[in-house]
């Protein structure tokens, strides 16, 4: 009887253990789409017509907006550039894999008719370069936890991902995925802004500091990742028929207000999006068991809807 008592008693236990083991788990991180639902109308915003550029290809539109809290005197210049619609008719000249898409004056390059390069109208040919500013404690900054392989301090700006240096006293937009920098030559002040890339890649952190970022595409990134890669040397289109045409640039400004963009991204600064970067610094669901606690700045997407 002592023996039958015993092994029911065991029986017993071993049935609650998965029970037990459910009670011990950690509740389920809550997800994007979760988090975003609960969000507050105060925690969006709308990009500045005056910085939202409207680039329409014949696949679709891509939305980037300008930085001029970085690059001011480049975002001018590429403000300029769109008055006279400089872009119109130009076209994707590179796709580069893992790194990025650019877009300019095919006749600009090394293998392009110099004698048919489109005049850049009343925008400057040369800029001072704008790889870093000084930090200015009135811009908004959103510090992320962890640590940085590139730069003593990194965060959020104003929607942009930045990097800082205190000792230095400055402070920079970073390479991440989406950013859209000044395509140059070997000398610092040969970027205009006339001919600009992407980032399609993991982050080529290492051109910060040493080419100025413009911007960030906050719409449209799977029509500039997704095109065939070039097959010439660094990615660049071999025939002209190989390239995709610019059909036009416009600053959201500049149409009527039925033709402007209407998004929404959300704040860098705003609560809601401090609970999405822990809930993936630290994700836990039947799939992820094991969270990392730790994330970089470069695989952090920020949030852009359809303004209600």
């Amino acid at each position: 009887m002592r023996r039958n008592l015993i092994a029911l008693a065991l029986a017993a236990s071993l049935l609650a253990l998965p029970a037990l083991a459910d009670e011990a788990k950690p509740a389920p991180t809550p997800t994007a789409k979760e988090l975003l639902a609960k969000s507050g109308p105060s925690e969006w915003r709308r990009p500045d017509p005056q910085n939202l550029l409207q680039m329409q290809l014949p696949t679709g539109r891509v939305l980037i907006e300008l930085a001029p809290d970085y690059t001011p005197l480049h975002a001018a210049n590429i403000r300029t550039l769109v008055h006279g619609h400089y872009f119109d008719g130009l076209a994707i000249i590179r796709v580069q894999d893992n790194f990025v898409t650019q877009w300019g004056d095919p006749n600009d390059d090394d293998n392009g008719d110099k004698s048919k390069i489109k005049p850049l109208g009343k925008a400057k040919k040369t800029l001072p370069p704008e790889y870093t500013r000084p930090i200015d404690p009135k811009l908004p900054w959103t510090a992320l936890p962890d640590g940085d392989v590139y730069a003593p301090e990194v965060g959020f700006s104003g929607g942009f991902p930045a990097a800082r240096d205190p000792a230095s006293g400055q402070t920079w937009l970073t390479h991440c995925y989406g950013a859209v920098g000044v395509a140059r030559d070997v000398g610092p002040e040969t970027g205009s802004g006339s001919s600009l890339y992407a980032v399609i890649g993991q982050a080529p952190r290492g051109l910060d500091r040493n080419l100025a970022i413009a911007g960030r595409v906050i719409e449209g990134m799977e029509l500039l990742s997704g095109l065939p890669r070039g097959p010439a040397p660094m990615g660049f289109y071999a025939k002209p028929q190989q390239r995709v045409a610019i059909e036009s640039v416009r600053l959201a400004a500049d149409l009527p207000e039925a033709q402007r963009a209407k998004v929404e991204v959300l704040r860098t600064d705003s609560p809601t999006f401090a609970a999405l970067i822990e809930s993936k610094r630290n994700r836990r669901d039947d799939f992820y068991r094991n969270p990392a606690g730790k994330i970089d700045l470069c695989s952090i997407a920020i949030p852009v809807r359809e303004a209600k």
